[in-house]
């Protein structure tokens, strides 16, 4: 197979919908497996979109039917420990972007969403599974532990006991139960994931950009107990208060009149 057929120079297209940033893997050949280059250039327009002011939300979908399918087997060789280190690096970075970055991020999960895909699709704020999609976690399978943040975001999504039995037993499940058991916020019909993922990001969009930023921010650090969330209330609402968004809300509220929120 060619080199332009089977690795496409631009692995993540990044296209707007208005304020929304859709970027898609796009590595249909091999069912978007994860690849360096596709790592590279996620992060590379990950950070291009939570710099512009002018998008409000991203959303994370794939090419050809397929969300991603894990990682690419084929570039698994070898390497020193050191040198693995190093390929983690990258992998922290879109770890916190994707789970930490101000923008929110609507994952639209297609066709196979298998290690690596289950695991980006899981950090997202929302994810909008398709019934027959194919979520799956086979890390072990292959003598690796899970990676891209599953460790933590699996358990916020579905709780511990549940994230143990997917992680540990690697079964595949659809989309249908991935709603179930709270890991697809949303269940959409074979084929209409990202039409319905875009319409969650423009809801997100609407929304005044910096108490959405610092909402994300609050709840990725946890609030599991009292003190924790008196902590966060004290940090975050004092700079949610101080925002120009904040004072939008509450003129547009007095004047009667849809607020114009700038991100400030």
């Amino acid at each position: 197979m060619s080199k332009a057929v089977d690795r496409p120079d631009d692995m993540v297209p990044l296209a707007r919908e208005g304020a929304v940033a859709v970027l898609t893997l796009n590595f249909p050949a091999r069912r978007n497996a994860y690849c360096l280059q596709m790592r590279t250039q996620l992060r590379e327009r990950l950070e291009a979109a939570m710099a512009d002011a002018e998008v409000r939300a991203i959303v994370l979908t794939g090419a050809g039917g397929h969300f991603c399918a894990g990682g690419d087997i084929s570039e698994m060789e070898a390497r020193t420990l050191l040198e693995n280190r190093e390929r983690w690096q990258l992998v922290s970075a879109l770890i916190r972007l994707i789970a930490l970055g101000p923008k929110p991020v609507v994952a639209a999960v297609e066709g196979s969403a298998m290690g690596a895909g289950l695991s980006i699709a899981s950090l997202a704020d929302h994810v909008v599974a398709a019934r027959d999609a194919k979520f799956g976690a086979a890390f072990v399978k292959v003598g690796l532990m899970p990676d891209m943040g599953a460790l933590w975001s699996l358990q916020h999504r579905v709780g511990r006991a549940k994230a143990r039995e997917i992680l540990g037993l690697a079964r595949v499940f659809d989309g249908a139960e991935a709603h179930r058991i709270g890991l697809a916020n949303e269940l959409a019909e074979s084929g209409g994931a990202l039409p319905q993922a875009l319409a969650v990001a423009h809801e997100y969009a609407a929304l005044p950009p910096v108490a959405n930023a610092l909402l994300k921010n609050a709840l990725a650090q946890g609030v599991d107990s009292l003190d924790a969330a008196i902590r966060s209330e004290v940090e975050f609402q004092a700079a949610a208060m101080a925002s120009a968004d904040h004072a939008e809300a509450v003129r547009a509220f007095l004047e009667k009149r849809a607020p114009r929120f700038e991100g400030r």
